[in-house]
């Protein structure tokens, strides 16, 4: 199989993976607790995006669109679930009453702040270095505030088992899933010169599912584990 074959694949595969697991999550919503339901919907709705996203990703691919627009789409995908895993700390913790408003706008500010200055930089309204840089500043402050903050603080709090797992699970995906992201762009333009475009976009789906269907598994394990 050669590199654009592997690449068509890695966009079918992940169409079929975030539909299926957007019916899974919603399909088990009914089956955990009632302080769960809204979790486990959102873990739902975020592949069902991604679903929405990748239908159109995987025809611009095979040529339907131009690659500029492939990164659009992506962004418009990432600017609309980013913040839905961000609700999803916020609505763990609140299972068990132990954070802040605050907290959740802060999260959702330093994702916001990460995604922008990616697009800005990609797109080349912005230095593309100074973009990246944006990004990764953005990144670190979520994960300053999911290990060492706020949420970590809140988390260690609860002295509820089920919601300790999935976050210590959720905050080490932010951690290396979201890593993926960099580390592709930086192999598809400064490592691989050759088939940087495909190669960048084969990391960019796998982090996706990471991201999001293991992401969403995680709070559903957790869902589970807290309803029996």
């Amino acid at each position: 199989m050669d590199i654009n074959s592997l690449t068509q694949f890695s966009f079918y595969f992940g169409t079929a993976a975030m539909l299926c697991s957007a019916v899974f999550f919603f399909f088990e919503r009914g089956e955990v607790a009632p302080k769960w339901r809204t979790s486990v919907t959102v873990a739902g709705l975020v592949t069902f995006i991604a679903f929405f996203h990748y239908y159109f990703m995987r025809d611009a691919w095979g040529g339907a669109l131009a690659s500029g627009d492939l990164t659009q789409l992506r962004y418009i995908d990432w600017l609309i679930t980013v913040p839905l895993q961000i609700v999803e700390f916020y609505l763990i913790l609140k299972v068990v009453g132990k954070v802040t408003s605050g907290l959740f706008w802060q999260l959702l500010i330093a994702s916001i702040v990460m995604l922008v200055g990616g697009l800005l930089g990609e797109m080349g309204t912005i230095n593309e270095v100074v973009g990246f840089v944006i990004g990764i500043i953005g990144w670190l402050y979520v994960v300053y505030l999911i290990f060492a903050g706020g949420a970590a603080k809140a988390s260690s709090e609860s002295g509820n088992q089920a919601v300790q797992s999935a976050f210590n699970s959720m905050k080490l995906i932010v951690l290396v899933g979201w890593a993926i992201y960099p580390i592709g762009y930086i192999i598809g333009n400064m490592i691989d010169v050759t088939n940087g475009t495909q190669t960048m976009n084969i990391i960019y789906n796998f982090a996706d599912l990471i991201n999001k269907t293991a992401f969403g598994l995680v709070i559903w394990a957790a869902a589970k584990q807290d309803s029996k």
